[in-house]
């Protein structure tokens, strides 16, 4: 008589995860319970990657030394595939590893400031790497041979990676990365030591396990479309389709918690990010600026910025924001017609003819770039400064302008046709 062996019993991937989050809190103290949601399942989908058209990647960052980044890596290590710590590595040798035949590595990159950094210069070659191995399809292309006979070969660079440093990354990883800002442990948050010896194999064994869930419901995960929450579309979506995907498999509560948890970090990312400082400005404008007027000379416009309380316009760059980069953060953007958006003359009845914006010229990019409007009661800055549609300071010092809301204006000529 033949004797079978039993089929291994099924994995619960829903109490997997929680072991996966859990064995994270023992060590690593995250800002935020999205924090340790995102991380997990980071951990898992790096076990599936060729089930996914991209791969985010974990950025763990902070202002100062000191904040955890580095021990959050190490726990990475011990539960992802084939991990490969990286400090100061070239991108020759990260493509060489990643094209190589011992099996993907998942790059494990500390002190990624001292590549990054202010003083490291630009890297382009890393930052081009870093950008093709975010997708499936990502190579990158070295002539290879000797002196005259060399031919163009592509070298796979698809593969997750880890990031941790001070600072912060270029826009171009940024977008590409699941954010988590770090920050140093207060009095009373504890974590347990972390000892390689003892804890490296419970991180093993978590990972072991990892891989037989993976194996079980990779048919599953590959081709998988999640439904994204309201509102992440293009490069974000691209980021969090993976980690929702692993969340759907999983099951549980997990999808629910990585739903909550991509809002959350998304939404965070855009407002540190500096790349949507744009946005802001448009949302300031639009909202506590203009607030129905139809055109603004420069001056009270910059007036109005400066006086918001929590905004980033008294130190850009170490400077309050100029008439010349308002000029230019606006320029970026286009009107209805496609044109960029440009100061021009307002003209009044005394014959001064400051230049300004006008509302016209800025709805269609508060269209398409900003989020819903506050409601009408808000309490804008022009109503607790300057209220230049009522005649107070910034409108003193401009006499003869005649501001109007949009509600009302009747545009004269002489306004309009310039």
């Amino acid at each position: 008589m033949t004797s079978t062996n039993p089929p291994a019993p099924s994995i619960d991937g829903a109490a997997l995860l929680d072991e996966v989050e859990a064995f994270h809190r023992r060590f690593n103290v995250f800002p935020t319970q999205a924090a340790y949601v995102a991380v997990a399942l980071w951990d898992a989908h790096a076990h599936l990657l060729d089930c996914f058209d991209s791969t985010p990647r974990l950025a763990f960052l902070s202002p100062e030394p000191g904040s955890g980044k580095s021990r959050a890596l190490e726990i990475v290590e011990t539960l992802v595939p084939h991990p490969m710590v990286a400090v100061n590595a070239s991108a020759a040798a990260l493509f060489r590893a990643v094209s190589g035949t011992d099996g993907r590595p998942t790059i494990l990159f500390d002190e990624i400031d001292t590549v990054f950094g202010p003083k490291a210069g630009d890297n382009e070659e890393l930052r081009g790497f870093l950008n093709a191995g975010h997708r499936r399809s990502g190579v990158t292309y070295r002539c290879v041979g000797d002196g005259s006979n060399q031919t163009v070969q592509p070298f796979p660079s698809y593969c997750a990676v880890a990031m941790a440093g001070l600072g912060s990354l270029p826009d171009t990883i940024l977008t590409r990365s699941v954010i988590i800002r770090m920050r140093r442990r207060a009095r009373n948050e504890r974590v347990e030591p972390f000892r390689q010896r003892i804890h490296e194999k419970e991180g093993h064994k978590l990972r072991d396990r990892l891989v037989r869930w993976a194996d079980g419901v990779r048919s599953s995960v590959e081709g998988s479309w999640p439904a994204m929450p309201e509102g992440i579309t293009d490069r974000p979506a691209d980021v969090w389709e993976p980690l929702l995907a692993v969340a759907d498999a999983a099951g549980g509560q997990w999808p629910e918690r990585a739903r909550a948890a991509c809002v959350e970090l998304v939404t965070a990312a855009t407002e540190d990010d500096e790349a949507s400082l744009g946005i802001r400005l448009l949302t300031d404008l639009r909202d506590t600026v203009f607030c129905g007027i139809d055109r603004m000379p420069t001056v009270a416009i910059l007036e109005c910025l400066l006086a918001m309380d929590d905004a980033p316009w008294v130190d850009i760059g170490g400077k309050p924001l100029t008439s010349r980069g308002l000029a230019r953060m606006l320029s970026g953007y286009v009107t209805a017609a496609n044109k960029p958006i440009k100061p021009r003359p307002i003209r009044t009845p005394g014959g001064a003819v400051p230049r300004g914006y006008y509302a016209e010229d800025l709805a269609d990019a508060w269209a398409r770039y900003c989020p819903p409007p506050l409601p009408r009661s808000a309490t804008s800055a022009t109503s607790a400064t300057s209220q230049v549609n009522g005649g107070e300071s910034v409108a003193d010092e401009l006499p003869g302008i005649r501001y109007t809301t949009l509600e009302t204006a009747t545009p004269e000529p002489s306004a309009v046709a310039l």
